[in-house]
């Protein structure tokens, strides 16, 4: 074992428990109490995992832990707290302690102060090598052609340090500084001493001492301009007292082994070779916003021993290990990353109703939702919807919102999805069908694929229209019924123009692939192909320009006579308009190419033209790329910039997705993965924005429109696999009014039919507190 850390000892423990003949020697280059950071935090699902494994140290770690519900977030000079959440904490030092004597007891050999030997020696001369040398193992850099580490530094600073006294709760404070924003995250590790405390101690907020972990944490750029770099630890620790003395009730802080530093997210895209595997921080870490780090680490350890006591032989054990443990990890780094972010972020955030912003902060990572949290705090849920409007017994999302002079009765928008199913442009049957059920299903707007505005601006031979009088017609008849079936909802249409990405087959005979006969030319920006074997597009000319934002005038005027409530312009995906924002599309020389505000020229005149025409009363939208997933291409601060301009242009919202714009793009998947972005655009601009991209649930809904992240939510394969998804959503919820009103022929199937042979009530599910 390389690294004497919770997770190394705890697999040395486990490991020698399973099988006593086994020899194990663990290399730990440091004291045995000689550690970084102060408290640990871990899991009921860890510490039920450890009592199953080794109920000794179990027992030995249940005599030590703090436990406490509440979480207190302190912002602007209000203090909001949250109840139900459930930690349990203990001191660093104690924990190895604890690891320590399971160890020795069980007789594995303990070598402090030793610098293991080289991986390739200890490969040679034992069967297993365990490397759990943690954040910067030395092991993994040694065997980087193998496991091809990728690490991630971030943008803030923050330092580990304590308290001689226990926090009530897990304390979140914010100090808006005249360098900028600056928080405190705290907790306690060690239980207040139950007696009688002698008069030269000070007392904790609890009356009594006892000790917590505190971290600071600020932006790069605010540690800087506040003199961090230039001081000494010791001037640090005062500094960050003085900063936060209301918090720690004008106590010092203190450190051990403390420094600033920033946070390293590490991935490995293999975590062994041969018999030599990674386990904990060495082989992935996790933002210590989620307290993760130790509890994956000694999560990695019961997995490791689990698979070699299941497996026959090393290989198998390896790979079963990896195949249990990655997707988990996964899992915690998305959200660890999505709670990294908002920190590092929080100057956006600081703005909002203190009550929102704490439960902003609460769902940060996407694991608290707001149907959980009102399970952990129906009271502190409620308030939250009181501030924002919520009457009684109405989630947020059928909260109504208005765009300009369109109030649409909820907060859901099903998506536009290209069905590629028309003939010559016009929508026949199936759009009709399709597009009528998704309004019937209840959503507060339902939008059409992406309607092109030529031949030549078509994705596929299948691709809607709006460019003849029978298109308007056709289109005309499915508003209607919209309009006379299902009363309440909107209905907006999506113009575009393929651009580069034109003249492929259909998506399911082969997307984005070139069409084996019947191609037409395609134009754009630059002369780039979307990919090698694609058509190379012609540069447009100046004429040509003209003549196209001339059809998108056109197509608008259509989509009025077509009976449009909404308009969306599309300048996402790498289509035509969005050819001209990215750089990495947009190669040009003359005035609509460059830098920013050339690139944005021409989309910016269509738009206008669009505009022109668009009655003055009916909302008009833009769907932008936030991010080309690639270097060189389109930034968030671009696209705040780009969003920018269309708000000044006269935009009333903007649909935030992003990537396909380039081929190689390397997007970074995730539940509600685009929805930063949106919030963003929206907190910097104050426009509305449409959040998309990986919102499945009405609970994300929900908590997305709840925390001011977004003002909607556009859903696309959740509709797909359920037309009627609002209203299914306003049922399970146990909503009833309406925002949700279920077509008067389907009124008998609003109650979801009984499943079994009883409809009885369900066991009650008690939470402790």
């Amino acid at each position: 074992m390389i690294g004497g850390g919770p997770g190394g000892l705890y697999a040395a423990a486990l490991l020698k428990r399973l099988d006593p003949s086994r020899e194990i020697t663990v290399w730990e280059r440091n004291a045995p109490d000689d550690t970084f950071g102060f408290g640990v935090v871990l899991s009921d699902e860890t510490l039920g995992g450890i009592a199953h494994a080794d109920p000794v140290v179990h027992a030995a770690l249940q005599d030590e832990f703090v436990r406490w519900d509440d979480i207190d977030i302190v912002h602007r000079g209000e203090r909001h707290t949250s109840g139900g959440h459930g930690f349990a904490a203990l001191g660093r030092r104690r924990l190895l302690a604890v690891l320590h004597e399971r160890c020795r007891s069980l007789g594995v050999e303990l070598r402090f102060g030793t610098e293991a030997p080289h991986p390739d020696r200890l490969s040679q001369s034992y069967d297993l090598v365990i490397a759990a040398d943690g954040v910067h193992s030395t092991t993994r850099e040694a065997g980087a052609e193998v496991f091809r580490p990728t690490v991630r530094e971030h943008r803030c600073r923050y330092i580990w340090l304590a308290a001689d006294f226990a926090f009530d709760a897990f304390r979140f404070e914010i100090a808006e500084t005249e360098y900028g924003v600056m928080q405190l995250h705290g907790y306690p590790y060690s239980r207040p001493s139950p007696d009688p405390l002698p008069a030269s101690v000070p007392a904790g907020p609890s009356g009594r001492p006892g000790a917590s972990t505190v971290i600071v944490e600020m932006r790069e750029e605010v540690w800087r301009a506040a003199g961090f770099a230039d001081m000494e630890t010791a001037e640090s620790v005062e500094r960050c007292a003085k900063i936060f003395t209301e918090a720690l009730g004008g106590r010092p802080l203190r450190s051990r082994n403390s420094a600033w530093t920033t946070f390293r997210t590490v991935v490995n895209e293999r975590w062994s070779h041969g018999n030599l595997v990674l386990l904990g921080d060495a082989a992935h870490t996790a933002h210590f916003s989620i307290g993760s780090g130790t509890k994956l680490a000694m999560e990695d350890a019961l997995a490791l021993a689990a698979c070699l006591e299941e497996h026959t032989t090393l290989p198998e054990a390896l790979t079963a290990y990896e195949e249990e443990r990655r997707p988990v990890v996964a899992s915690t780094q998305r959200a660890a990353r999505a709670s990294l972010e908002w920190f590092e972020n929080l100057g956006l955030h600081v703005g909002r109703p203190a009550r929102q912003f704490a439960f902003d902060l609460l769902t940060r990572s996407r694991r608290v939702t707001h149907d959980n949290l009102r399970l952990r705090d129906p009271h502190f849920t409620e308030a939250v919807e009181r501030d924002f409007g919520c009457p009684p017994g109405t989630p947020p999302m059928f909260t109504p919102f208005r765009l300009r002079g369109l109030t649409l009765r909820n907060r859901v928008v099903v998506s536009p999805m290209d069905m590629y199913s028309a003939e010559d442009g016009v929508p026949g049957d199936f759009h009709l069908v399709h597009l009528g059920a998704r309004a019937l299903g209840g959503a507060g707007l339902v939008m059409t694929e992406m309607v092109c505005v030529s031949p030549e601006g078509r994705i596929t031979p299948g691709c809607a229209g709006l460019w003849t009088g029978d298109q308007t017609q056709a289109w005309r008849r499915i508003t209607d019924f919209v309009h006379t079936r299902a009363p309440g909802v909107a209905i907006g249409v999506q113009l575009g123009h393929s651009g580069r990405k034109g003249s492929t087959r259909r998506m399911w005979e082969g997307m984005d692939e070139p069409l084996e006969e019947g191609n037409w030319g395609l134009v754009a920006a630059s002369p780039i192909p979307y990919r090698p074997g694609s058509q190379q597009p012609r540069e447009l000319s100046r004429a040509q320009l003209t003549d196209i934002r001339e059809q998108f005038m056109a197509a608008a005027w259509r989509a009025v006579r077509g009976g449009f409530d909404l308009l969306e312009l599309h300048c996402a995906h790498g289509y035509l308009l969005s050819g001209f924002l990215s750089p990495l599309t947009n190669r040009r020389t003359d005035a609509y190419g460059g830098t920013l505000d050339n690139r944005l020229r021409y989309p910016l005149e269509v738009f206008d033209a669009v505009r022109s025409v668009w009655p003055e009363e009916r909302p008009l939208t833009v769907r932008i790329s936030a991010t080309d997933w690639a270097e060189g291409g389109t930034t968030a601060e671009d696209a705040v910039e780009i969003a920018r301009a269309f708000a000044a242009h006269g935009a009333d919202a903007i649909d935030v997705s992003t990537g396909q714009v380039v081929a190689e793009e390397r997007p970074e998947f995730g539940r509600s993965y685009q929805t930063p972005y949106a919030e963003r655009i929206r907190q910097e601009i104050g426009i509305p924005v449409i959040a998309v991209g990986a919102i499945s649930s009405w609970d994300d809904v929900n908590s997305l429109i709840l925390a001011g992240r977004a003002d909607l939510c556009a859903l696309a394969r959740p509709h797909l696999y359920d037309p009627h998804w609002t209203l299914h959503a306003a049922a399970e919820q146990g909503y009833t009014g309406s925002a949700a009103v279920w077509p008067e022929p389907y009124r008998a199937g609003s109650r979801r039919p009984p499943t079994g042979r009883t409809d009885a009530p369900r066991p009650r599910l008690t939470l402790g507190r």
